[in-house]
């Protein structure tokens, strides 16, 4: 029996997947407090189902948005920053870059939060541009700071030293005298966790990752006693920003890298469907109640980028190139100061919910929206776990949007459509059209709980001929994690002119990273003989200020010349132009995976019973100028081969599909509905 929990802004997704047979689903309410007793509740919700028993479980996997939380809730450890002499507020300059030029109210665009200007200590130390020692460690000065840093109330120290990433010395003999002193305290290297140039990405990351250590520490410390007691003593996987999954030991070790824990675990969903179906290049949308994930998935692979942020701040990690934006099914619609509708990024998450839920919300949401469409089924929502009250989405739409618009209920609804169709939309060409792709090119595979019901519009709107519904969308981040590889990525700096490299350099310089990445994977119990590598070069012209990651293929004949000819076409596809001018090599990195969906089985679909009708109902479609009816059909009952003409809608427990006007599903292999425009259909 293999476990897999998501836990998102209003639901938490639990797939239960036996050897044989269908799996068992779950949606519960998140815990907002502590999201793990929300998975604890499954697992007992599971047992007392019968779906498992003691010594079942072979694996527990696990998304969690305890890193996120952490730094959005400002609720990281109390932070001490150490720093090589003269160097103290990189952390406070930054770029001096500001995302909003014409505010006329400035906000600290830099995570001073971390650590304040008394919490940023310098010491004597110095290693030159080559990795020399200049300057010895003052160790006196590392213990004395380390004690003044405690005695203010520090509960985590990030240590940062300049040029660290060449020559690690001071910085590891900086922890150990401070582990020395004061053995528990939470420390974090810049040469472990950034081994990068560039002074305030590496500082800021570092400091990111010991602010959040402790309470990840903590979390996971809570839930693997939890599992314990609850008789689950398969070991626990956490899903990193980069799509793949680490053991607990490793993933507490470098926190930071579970920032986009559960986003990554729905494109890694979308890619296992996408291979099921033949499809390599995905464009997914994982709508549930707080915001949509967007993300890109070309050849089999998702997007995978080496810098992202959180709450606006810049984090030098690898992640799946996912582009969250607040158009969720708990979205609120809202008036701006111009008389405009505007959706979200406000949620009503699951606490107090949609103003149908009936738990005291009183905005309208989209979820509102489609109830009052006919598009969802008030008695019927998600299996009847929770009954919608179409009263009060009524209520909440003209009070908050239809009354002050001057709107009919029925339009205003469409115009809340309309509106977080729009965002998303735009949020899809973010990944798309600005990444170079067309996405006309590209399958749309629509998943979570909201995500089905706007599919069809959004295909329409991009010009997308073909889009996929898999068999349980609404938990498809949950069977991502069971679906997804265990992964670990090792990064080191380079630094040279691309001319001055030979084909044995690159070798004896990634040997040198495969060899920490293989540590880490034998940790994981994944054997070098089971694991493939990849290489990877972050690249760029001479004198350019940022770069493009290129993979490296040292089996080729001239890997040094190939390496810059794939660099110049990336560079072309991605920015419009390219040139015969030098390149430099500033980075190294090597990817070591084991296991995952690729040669694992299939998904397994809901048994099909045949049949599908449940009866009509009168709904409002885009683009009609009055409702209309259309059939209702269940998910379970529809069998392989059979084709549903649109308007239609498919009901199931965890999501709601609506097939618009012109638009036929054909249900394919394991159930996937399989959605294309009536005249190719």
């Amino acid at each position: 029996m293999e476990i897999g929990v998501d836990i998102g802004g209003t639901f938490t997704d639990v797939v239960c997947r036996p050897p044989e047979g269908p799996p068992h689903i779950l949606k519960l309410p998140t815990t907002r407090d502590d999201p793990g007793v929300a998975v604890l509740e499954a697992v007992r919700q599971l047992r007392a189902a019968g779906a498992l028993a003691d010594g079942e479980v072979a694996r527990f996997v696990h998304g969690t948005t305890a890193a996120t939380n952490a730094v959005l809730e400002r609720r990281g450890a109390t932070l001490g920053l150490l720093t090589t002499r003269g160097f103290r507020d990189v952390l406070e300059i930054g770029r001096q870059f500001r995302q909003a030029l014409y505010s006329v109210k400035l906000t600290p665009e830099t995570p001073v939060f971390l650590a304040p200007r008394a919490f940023r200590l310098e010491v004597t130390e110095r290693v030159d541009a080559e990795g020399r020692v200049t300057e010895p460690l003052d160790e006196a000065e590392v213990v004395a700071a380390a004690d003044e840093l405690v005695e203010m109330g520090a509960e985590a120290i990030a240590i940062v030293f300049l040029f660290s990433f060449l020559n690690p010395d001071h910085e590891r003999r900086a922890a150990a005298l401070i582990r020395d002193r004061h053995p528990g305290l939470a420390i974090s290297l810049s040469a472990e966790v950034d081994p990068a140039f560039r002074e305030y990405e590496r500082t800021a990351v570092t400091a990111f990752d010991a602010y959040i250590k402790p309470v990840v520490d903590g979390y996971l410390d809570r839930l693997e006693q939890g599992l314990r007691q609850a008789g689950v003593a398969a070991p626990l996987q956490i899903m990193q920003s980069r799509g793949g999954l680490s053991g607990t030991g490793v993933a507490r070790e470098r926190p930071v890298r579970m920032f986009l824990s559960g986003p990554a675990a729905g494109v890694m969903g979308a890619r296992g469907i996408g291979a099921e179906m033949g499809e390599g290049d995905l464009i997914s949308i994982d709508m549930g109640g707080t915001t949509c994930d967007i993300a890109l998935v070309e050849g089999g692979e998702p997007t995978v980028r080496q810098e992202g942020a959180i709450d606006g701040f810049p984090v030098r990690v690898s992640m799946v190139d996912v582009n969250p934006i607040g158009a969720g099914g708990g979205s609120i619609a809202w008036i701006d100061g111009a008389g405009g509708l505007r959706i979200g990024p406000r949620s009503a998450g699951s606490e107090p919910g949609p103003a149908c839920y009936g738990r005291g919300g009183a905005a309208a949401t989209v979820t509102d929206a489609s109830l009052l469409l006919g598009y969802l089924d008030p008695d019927n929502f998600a299996d009847g776990a929770v009954p919608l009250r179409p009263e009060l989405a009524r209520q909440a739409i003209a009070e908050t949007v239809a009354e002050p618009l001057g709107l009919p209920l029925a339009e205003a609804a469409l115009g809340i459509h309309r509106v977080v169709n729009a965002q998303m939309a735009e949020g899809i060409r973010a990944v798309s059209v600005r990444r170079g792709h067309d996405p006309r090119h590209f399958t749309l595979i629509a998943l979570g709980g909201a995500g089905p019901l706007h599919a069809t519009a959004l295909a329409e709107e991009l010009g997308i001929r073909r889009a996929l519904i898999p068999p349980h969308p609404g938990v498809l981040s949950a069977q991502g994690l069971l679906d997804a590889r265990l992964e670990h990525e090792v990064t080191a700096a380079f630094g040279r002119p691309l001319a001055e490299v030979t084909a044995a350099d690159l070798a004896d310089a990634l040997a040198v990273i495969d060899g920490q990445a293989a540590d880490l994977m034998a940790r994981e119990g994944a054997g070098a003989e089971a694991c493939s590598r990849h290489h990877f070069a972050d690249v760029c012209f001479v004198g350019q200020s940022y770069h493009l990651s290129v993979p490296v293929s040292l089996t080729l004949d001239d890997p040094v010349a190939a390496l810059y000819q794939a660099f110049r076409e990336t560079h072309d596809r991605i920015h419009g132009h390219s040139a015969e001018t030098p390149a430099q090599v500033v980075n190294l990195r090597t990817v070591h995976r084991h296991g995952g969906a690729a040669a694992g089985r299939p998904s397994v679909a809901p048994p099909a019973t045949g049949g599908g009708g449940t009866g009509r109902r009168q709904v409002r479609l885009p683009g009609s100028a009055e409702a209309v009816e259309v059939p209702i059909l269940r998910r379970s009952e529809l069998t392989a081969g059979q084709r549903i003409a649109g308007p239609a809608i498919i009901e199931q427990p965890d999501t709601t599909t609506l097939l618009d006007s012109g638009w036929r599903a054909r249900v394919g292999a394991g159930l996937t509905l399989i959605l294309e425009p009536e005249a190719e259909a």
